[in-house]
């Protein structure tokens, strides 16, 4: 049995098989008869509605869970939780705050545990972002992303699976808030060919896509304001997407901040691949579902 915390769960083979099975036009139905526990402590409009209909074409019944309806860590603690709901289900996917309840989750279940987000990782977006690419530019081994934004954890994973892939990856960030010492360290392990710069121009500068992400994530509203005043500079607007390839495309995990870090020009306009890339995340979810319950 195998879990699915962050990308490097995966190798570079298993990777391309999760792909292949998202790719797919006609799916078994290797769900059917069997639960899927969905438990989100953050809400989501993508997730839920990408991992409820990835269940239902794989043939299973998806149960979304609210967070007042298991007390994490207060009537119960994560490790119950998982136990309990692997009574009834054949996965869990949970989407957290905290990254280790999700590792003490997989620690104790009787069933695979998915990463729905984490405040380290977002593995399921990371594949959304890789389909994206490949749908756009197909395997090529010269691709170049540029990330412009707080190196946060979509970052991460998107770093994590250009590496595996093979897709080289530019980030620009302000100072403080780039990737810390283990989260290079995680990236060297998987040989994530990176660039690192605090210049946007710089990163930006001939990529095949240009990605960002909001200032400030779910649970940082405390810090939007100082935040926005250091990441002036860093909007993705028509003069940075001007240095990039001729065919670029722009990417964004959404919901995006028109006018902060993305300019509404650029996510409404003619290279913005988001609705795509959105509609990839219930393809990349019944690729991981199916190669999860087929190991």
């Amino acid at each position: 049995m195998r879990h699915l915390l962050e990308i490097d769960d995966l190798t570079a083979v298993e990777l391309g098989e999760v792909l292949d099975l998202a790719r797919g036009e006609h799916p078994r139905p290797v769900l059917a008869g069997k639960g899927v526990a969905l438990l989100f402590e953050k809400p989501s409009a993508r997730t839920r509605n990408s991992m409820e209909m990835a269940v239902v074409g794989l043939g299973g019944h998806p149960l979304t869970i609210r967070p007042d309806e298991v007390g994490m860590d207060e009537r119960e603690t994560a490790e119950d939780i998982a136990r309990t709901l692997g009574c009834y289900h054949a996965v869990i996917g949970a989407r957290v705050f905290d990254h280790t309840v999700l590792d003490r989750m997989a620690a104790v279940s009787p069933v695979p545990v998915v990463n729905m987000l984490s405040d380290d990782a977002h593995p399921l977006q990371a594949l959304a972002d890789l389909l994206t690419i490949t749908d756009e530019f197909g395997d090529r081994d010269d691709l170049e992303v540029a990330y412009v934004g707080d190196a946060n954890n979509v970052a991460r994973s998107l770093a994590l699976v250009c590496g595996l892939a093979g897709i080289g990856v530019r980030i620009a960030s302000p100072d403080g808030f780039g990737f810390s010492p283990s989260d290079m360290a995680q990236l060297e392990r998987v040989g994530v060919r990176l660039t690192v710069t605090s210049d946007p121009a710089e990163a930006v500068a001939g990529a095949d896509a240009v990605y960002t992400d909001v200032w400030a994530s779910m649970g940082q509203e405390a810090e939007a304001e100082a935040r926005t005043a250091a990441f002036a500079g860093f909007t993705v607007d028509e003069a940075l997407m001007a240095h990039a390839a001729d065919d670029a495309v722009f990417l964004h995990c959404l919901p995006a901040h028109r006018g902060q870090e993305v300019a509404a020009s650029v996510v409404d306009g003619p290279r913005s691949r988001v609705w795509p890339q959105a509609a990839n995340r219930m393809r990349a979810a019944r690729g991981a579902l199916h190669w999860l319950v087929t190991r």
